[in-house]
């Protein structure tokens, strides 16, 4: 399997522009086929997660090509209902397809997702979801059969703020005649983005960035052309890149706002951070000093950078103190970096992280995508070279990480 080859030690320096949102782009790409007309994604990235789900999407009909980095998607075809587990097994987000399917044909047979193993992130609360607009759900071996031809508008209240039952149960609403109300919605800038493009195809849908959706159902939606949210993620690790290696970098089309709990902490690590307009530019202090975090569903700080603050918190002065409340298991990159010569305490959800002077270059695995991440990263700070396997992980969330990095000075190659 392919891996990462990286001599540490050089400074992350220059400018890049942050990608696409991943998390905004699959629920956008399963949204498509609620029209017959074209839809055009702008910037659309051409990751992994991406593929997988535009390989969904042809097997349901559709048609889609590149017109370079724009994706075409051209669903009057869409023929079918049944999305088999040899697709879905790559990807978590193809749960996303159940409500867009359902409110396609009325009927769904959809395998249970895949992709990253941080934990059980079960999907009862968008099965319980479609239960209470009316559809009957069946889970048969390892399938969910749904029959939604008698499927309503109501109100559901989700136990957790979850992002993708938010998302799922939008895509089931949005043609569905009457009123839907969720509550307890997910905030993230992801459900808004996805609001703004069914808002634009022609839905009647409100309150995205709140704990409550309000979704007006229309008869149809049209065709549209659209760019989707930077990644905030993406940019996120590339600040942190910056940070642990005692360097700069400039980021455009970035949203302070959408990433204002990195900023902070970042901040409290001796980084200068300067934001003008989509801009953000970040120096990185002579000196790393530890920090707290806590994952917490938007606004607070992100589950999918924890992993990446805990490489920067190996090598950061004093103690710093990490608590995962999201996945229940997303410390698997702990063992790794301990393989680095990091000291890394972890008990239940809590990790402890006491900071080294500078880690040392080891072999290592990448068990899910932002853990792998994290990985790299600790390599570019690491004395020697780091080896990261099972990169196939990390290509699912990241465009041309390599390529990326090289730019801005890293030494680091690609090997298959």
């Amino acid at each position: 399997m392919s891996k990462y080859v990286i001599k540490g030690g050089n400074r992350i320096s220059g400018k890049i522009e942050a990608e696409s949102a991943k998390n905004a782009v699959l629920p956008l790409l399963a949204a498509s086929i609620l029209t017959n007309d074209q839809v055009i994604l702008e910037k659309c990235p051409k990751i992994k997660d991406v593929l997988s789900m535009i390989n969904i999407l042809n097997a349901l009909g559709v048609k889609t090509h590149f017109e370079e980095d724009n994706l075409v998607i051209d669903p009057s075809g869409t023929n079918d209902y049944v999305i088999p587990y040899k697709l879905t097994k790559e990807l978590r987000s193809s749960v996303f397809m159940l409500g867009s399917i359902i409110s396609r044909f009325k009927i769904a047979s959809v395998s249970l997702p895949g992709g990253c193993d941080i934990g059980l992130r079960p999907i009862n609360m968008h099965i319980d979801g479609l239960k209470r607009l009316g559809v009957k759900v069946i889970e048969l071996g390892g399938k969910i059969l749904c029959d939604a031809k008698n499927i309503r508008s109501g109100e559901v209240y989700f136990d957790f703020p979850s992002v993708g039952a938010t998302e799922n149960l939008m895509l089931a609403s949005v043609l569905t005649q009457g009123t839907t109300i969720l509550h307890n919605v997910a905030k993230e800038p992801e459900v808004v983005d996805l609001q703004n493009f069914l808002n634009l195809m022609g839905a009647k849908v409100s309150g995205a960035g709140t704990n409550k959706i309000i979704i007006e159902g229309v008869k149809s939606l049209h065709g549209i052309t659209y760019k989707p949210m930077f990644d905030r993620i993406e940019a996120g690790t590339y600040l942190i890149a910056a940070s642990i290696t005692g360097g700069e970098i400039e980021i455009s089309n970035c949203k302070k706002e959408k990433i204002l709990s990195l900023i902070h902490k970042l901040c409290d690590n001796t980084c200068k951070i300067v934001v003008k307009n989509d801009i953000i530019y970040l120096k990185s202090g002579n000196r790393r000093k530890c920090f707290n975090i806590e994952t917490s569903p938007y606004p607070g700080f992100p589950t999918d950078l924890q992993a990446q603050m805990t490489a920067l918190a190996t090598v950061s002065d004093g103690i710093s103190i990490i608590r995962e409340n999201i996945f229940e298991t997303r410390y698997k990159h702990v063992l790794e970096l301990k393989k680095m010569c990091s000291d890394i305490t972890v008990k239940d959800r809590i990790c402890i992280v006491s900071g080294v002077n500078r880690l040392v270059g080891a072999v290592v695995d990448a068990h899910d995508l932002r853990g792998g991440a994290a990985l790299v990263l600790a390599g570019l700070n690491a004395e020697g070279v780091t080896k990261v396997n099972n990169i196939c992980h990390i290509e699912r969330g990241y465009f041309d990480f390599d390529k990326k990095l090289r730019s801005l000075g890293a030494e680091i190659i690609k090997e298959n």
